[in-house]
Order: structure tokens, then C-alpha cells, then sequence
């Protein structure tokens, strides 16, 4: 189960190089239901999302570096490319700032994970979060790929 919000961004952060930082590429063979496949960093990865927006199913399986250049070459739409900083918060929390790249920048989305609905309900995003835009499938990363 995968709880999260999701935020525009209104400026980075100062200090960014001071996180933990991934590279990321990923498509979609199917956008419904969502069935992505990933580059992280020299990681690969098959996921499978369920309809939803706040709360929903996720269900990731291991690929090997072949099976994700083969299945590149069969996504709908666009591949999209970004950086990943993973900012800690209390509670336990990580902020995952996305930085696009390609013709999808200068666009920056802040997602927060949360073990449960009531914390996702209460957080209080810092300021320099813009607008909160979870239940938006406009920026579902799904929704990205096929804005060509």
C-alpha cells in the first residue's frame, strides 16, 4: 500500500548536494492500469499501480538490466528522466524532490510516503512547497509520460 502526497515545488531548497541523490528513467507500457518500468541509478524494476490517488496498491518486481532495455523499447509515450533528493523529516519521513529533466523541465514535485492515512491527513508541508497537488492525476508521473 503506498500512502503519499504529492506538491508542486516553489523554489529548491538551499543545499541540495548535501542529499542523498538518485538518478531516475522510467516509462509505461500501460498507464491503465499503471505498469511502469525503472532505472534507479543501476537498479531496475517493474511496478504495477492500482487505480487511486492519496491511497493505492503498488507492487514492484526486480528486473534485470536486459529486460528493462528491452521493455524500453515498447513504452507509451515519453521516457522521463529526473533526479531524485531524498530530504529527511521527522517522524521518520523523507521528502523525495524530483528535479525533471528533458521537456519536462523546469517542472519539481515533492512527494511525502506515510505509514498511515491519519499522518498524511495532518502533515504540514514546509514552505517552500507549492501547491498540494494529490488528488490531481494531472501529475501523476503516468500522466507525464503520455503529455507529448
Amino acid at each position: 500500500m503506498e500512502i503519499e502526497r504529492k506538491f508542486l515545488v516553489k523554489q529548491l531548497p538551499d543545499h541540495l548536494d548535501q542529499y542523498a541523490r538518485r538518478e531516475l528513467e522510467q516509462g509505461y507500457l500501460c498507464t491503465s492500469p499503471v505498469v511502469r518500468i525503472r532505472k534507479d541509478n543501476e537498479n531496475y524494476e517493474l511496478t504495477y499501480k492500482s487505480k487511486g490517488l492519496m491511497v493505492r496498491e503498488e507492487y514492484n518486481l526486480p528486473l534485470t538490466k536486459e529486460s528493462y532495455e528491452h521493455l524500453k523499447t515498447k513504452i507509451d509515450g515519453r521516457l522521463i528522466s529526473k533526479t531524485r533528493y531524498m530530504l529527511p523529516l521527522e517522524h521518520n519521513l523523507t521528502i523525495e524532490l524530483d528535479v525533471f529533466h528533458g521537456d519536462l523541465a523546469p517542472l519539481l514535485l515533492a512527494e511525502v510516503e506515510f505509514p498511515d492515512e491519519d499522518s498524511a491527513n495532518a502533515f504540514l508541508p514546509p514552505a517552500w512547497f507549492g501547491e498540494d497537488v494529490t488528488f490531481s492525476t494531472k501529475y501523476h508521473n503516468s500522466t507525464l509520460s503520455r503529455l507529448l
